[in-house]
């Protein structure tokens, strides 16, 4: 039998050999392999919830050996791994008829002193690894099994105590896999109460967008948005109920499809903030950093390479409220993710790449005071002043948003719901477009300029309008591509094939420059 640990780093990790050896000798207890304090320690949490379980500690002197010997150890996940390892050591010199399995097995789990196991961060990583290198059994804590349980096919035991992890490896049908321990819907709908419009699954109706009144441009941009995963960028004046409507975006973004999930449980097992319980995430997930976020907290790194926020907003959304009080520093490096949909972090010569597939919301004043074009109250800034505002948002950053909308303050008394349109209503449109965007196995924003010419084709009156706005407001290729890309979004949503005059129309109004954009233009 050979246990192996994992070694989290970045977002692949390593599996780690835990071998042990006893010999002759004055009884203690040696860690090799580059071993970092969390691990050198566990000796003595390991020694003390064997004495403490009622279990015999060999008196010999111990060796435990780590390898691969180059790769640097970390975390208090090898608790477990070395304990048990240690006492199957033990019991095969005492017996050598020991009943113990000899499939290699994954062990992962911190000890406390008493015996307990404690939970872990990085399971679904470490199964989805030892899973991909041929290991089939897994010995986790009980808190960590659901999690683990995802790897389909993958023999999962949920041990609460030393003891009975150790009992365990004596008896494989203790373990248990996903078919034996779940019973799941034929369409994979793992949220309840989930909403099914067209064979798309939608997440619950938590946010009503009827309530959000006299916007019916920004509710149809961010349906537009919703339905091609474009990048979004709202501007008006304080109060006018950009963030608000921005904030309730996730209503209309479906859930996560099966390989969509992995990824991104991938991502937040490695962070270490999956909830409990919790075996897959299916809702796309929605990320607001601060305004205060680092470099390192936007695109990740640290001592471990842990995964930044636009890694955690993968398969999701990014949005970033008051995006012109965010560091310049911060907001350049969106940039290349948004291009590529990966980040590359670098540490002490190793390196890791995170997925980085997000789509990018920013709403921002026209202004510093905020006033800019409102016919209601006076703006005090020069233009000098909302020239340098809007230059911290630079060019080629907005050269990659899609859509970008001006929002207009409305008063109480012109409101009216009855022109709004609810949140199922607007699923509707969304939905046939996503329905034939899966087809195609792209979504549209990411469309590829070969891939534009193959998926995009527009009648004549659609390419003459695009050639006249490419002329007026001098929009680069990038732009271009844009405009197309939308069009296409707004063409799926009525289920056209070919990109009519009325499409192209509505995707060249939400590129334009308007408003204080258009002092930059």
């Amino acid at each position: 039998m050979r246990i192996f640990c994992f070694s989290p780093f970045g977002y692949e990790g390593n599996l780690v050999t835990v071998e042990v050896d006893l010999r002759r000798g004055i009884p203690a207890v040696d860690i090799v392999g580059l071993a970092d304090n969390a691990v050198k320690e566990s000796r003595e949490r390991m020694k003390s919830a064997i004495i403490n379980s009622g279990l015999l500690f060999p008196p010999e002197r111990v060796l435990i050996s780590l390898s691969p010997a180059d790769l640097k150890k970390e975390g208090a996940g090898f608790d477990l791994a070395i304990a048990l390892a240690v006492l199957s050591a033990k019991e095969n010199l005492e017996n050598e008829d020991s009943a113990f399995q000899m499939e290699p097995i994954l062990v992962i789990g911190e000890l406390e002193l008493n015996g307990n196991i404690r939970p872990v961060k990085a399971i679904h990583a470490a199964a989805a690894t030892a899973y991909a290198s041929g290991i089939r059994y897994c010995i986790v804590p009980a808190a960590n099994a659901e999690e683990a349980r995802e790897i389909r096919t993958m023999k999962i035991f949920g041990a609460e105590n030393l003891t009975e992890a150790f009992n365990a490896l004596k008896n494989t049908e203790s373990f248990s896999d996903y078919k034996t321990s779940h019973i799941e819907e034929e369409n994979g709908n793992t949220i309840k109460d989930a909403v099914e419009i067209n064979g798309i699954l939608f997440p619950p109706e938590e946010f009503e967008f009827k309530e959000i009144c006299r916007q019916q441009e920004l509710v149809r941009g961010l349906q537009i948005a919703a339905a091609g995963k474009h990048n979004l960028l709202a501007f008006g004046p304080p109060g006018c109920g950009k963030t608000l409507s921005l904030q309730r975006f996730p209503a209309l973004v479906p859930l996560l499809t099966k390989e969509e999930s992995q990824s991104v449980t991938r991502i937040y097992s490695i962070a270490g903030i999956l909830q409990a319980g919790t075996r897959i995430i299916k809702k796309a997930p929605f990320r607001q950093p601060h305004q205060t976020s680092t470099i390192e907290g936007m695109c990740g790194g640290g001592i471990h390479c842990s995964p930044g926020e636009i890694s955690l907003a993968h398969n999701g959304t990014l949005f970033l409220d008051e995006a012109a009080e965010f560091r310049t520093s911060v907001l350049q490096i969106l940039r290349v993710p948004l291009e590529t949909g990966v980040v590359t972090l670098s540490r002490a010569g190793r390196s890791t790449i995170f997925p980085a597939n997000f789509q990018l919301l920013m709403s921002m004043n026209p202004c510093p005071c905020g006033n800019y074009g409102s016919k209601e109250k006076l703006c005090l800034c020069s233009a000098r002043s909302v020239e340098q505002y809007w230059k911290k948002i630079s060019a080629p950053l907005l050269d990659r948003i899609d859509l970008s909308i001006q929002v207009e303050k409305v008063s109480i008394e012109n409101s009216n719901s009855s022109q709004s349109i609810s949140t199922s209503e607007l699923r509707k449109e969304i939905a046939a477009a996503i329905k034939i965007q899966r087809k195609r196995g792209k979504r549209n924003s990411r469309l590829s300029p070969s891939e534009i010419k193959e998926f995009c084709q527009m009648n004549s009156e659609a390419k003459k309008i695009l050639d006249e706005a490419t002329e007026t407001y001098e929009f680069s290729p990038r732009s271009v591509s844009s405009c197309i890309k939308i069009a296409r979004t707004i063409s799926d949503m009525k289920e056209e094939n070919i990109i009519g005059k009325n499409s192209m129309e509505e995707a060249v109004k939400f590129k334009k420059p308007a408003g204080a954009m258009n002092l930059l233009a």
